[in-house]
């Protein structure tokens, strides 16, 4: 069991304006990184690190209540290739993530703000698009789900009208990675898949 929790913020005034030294916070800098936006309860974050204990992964979310449930999870695991900060997800990829620190991107079931008085406040959008591209490497992997058939279309837009991606074939997790909305949802309405790389 780790001891020391595996949640981590910025630690000066300079490093809320970013970027943050992603890499010092785990114990093999020098291994590849991915990030799990919005990473919720855990689930698919917990499941997926322990398959790949090769791997440092950083997982975001803006509810503390979900981040200290996934830290007690994480530690009780055993899992020392995870690390935590609790943050609004834009934020944290336009200013925070160094750029092309970033080997894939997991965003799932982001809120679709079904309302179309609501729609600007959708996670994805050009500005958003921006800060992948900046902080993905070469080559690096956005992996997108939602069951929402509306922002399916605006993703699947977004990404086919962005020159700086190109289209790879959709991740799909097994189904003891499958987030609590996607096991939720998966039986009630099709879910749309998208994945991209950064060319």
């Amino acid at each position: 069991m780790i001891a020391a929790s595996l949640r981590r913020a910025p630690a000066t005034a300079a490093e809320w304006l970013g970027p943050l030294p992603l890499a010092a916070w785990f114990a093999h800098p020098e291994r590849r990184l991915e990030i799990d936006l919005g990473c919720g309860k855990g689930r698919f974050l917990l499941a997926h690190a322990a398959k790949h204990p090769e791997t440092n992964f950083l997982g975001i979310d803006r509810m503390l209540r979900r981040i200290r449930a996934v830290d007690n999870r994480a530690r009780r695991l055993g899992l020392e290739n995870v690390r935590l900060l609790r943050m609004e997800a834009y934020y944290a990829t336009a200013y925070l993530v160094p750029p092309a620190a970033v080997s894939a991107y997991y965003v799932f079931f982001p809120d679709p703000w079904p309302k179309a008085r609501h729609e600007g406040h959708r996670l994805f959008n050009p500005l958003f698009m921006d800060a992948l591209h900046r902080t993905l490497v070469p080559g690096g992997a956005v992996h997108v789900a939602t069951d929402h058939a509306p922002y399916y279309e605006q993703l699947a837009a977004l990404f086919a009208g962005d020159a700086r991606f190109r289209p790879s074939a959709p991740f799909v997790p097994p189904e003891d990675e499958q987030t609590d909305f996607e096991r939720y949802f998966i039986a009630a309405k099709p879910i749309g898949r998208l994945s991209a790389r950064k060319a």
